[in-house]
């Protein structure tokens, strides 16, 4: 099985968090709060077997998963 891109959890440029795909250019999905994108990131990666990174407000990386 081939395996799918990270998904990235961090902070949207016009407000609230995004979930992108690695290498992305544009945002999946975009939520009101983290808990919510860092939810639906976890549901993205388990059906494409792949991993959540989770960054933090300044865009450094908080944890992967």
């Amino acid at each position: 099985m081939a395996e799918g891109k990270k998904q990235h959890v961090m902070k949207h440029p016009d407000g609230g968090w995004q979930v992108k795909g690695e290498g992305n250019t544009k945002a999946t999905k975009r939520f009101d709060t983290k808990a919510e994108a860092e939810v639906y990131a976890k549901e993205v990666a388990k059906n494409q077997g792949t991993s959540v990174v989770a960054h933090k407000k300044d865009g450094k990386i908080q944890k992967k998963r």
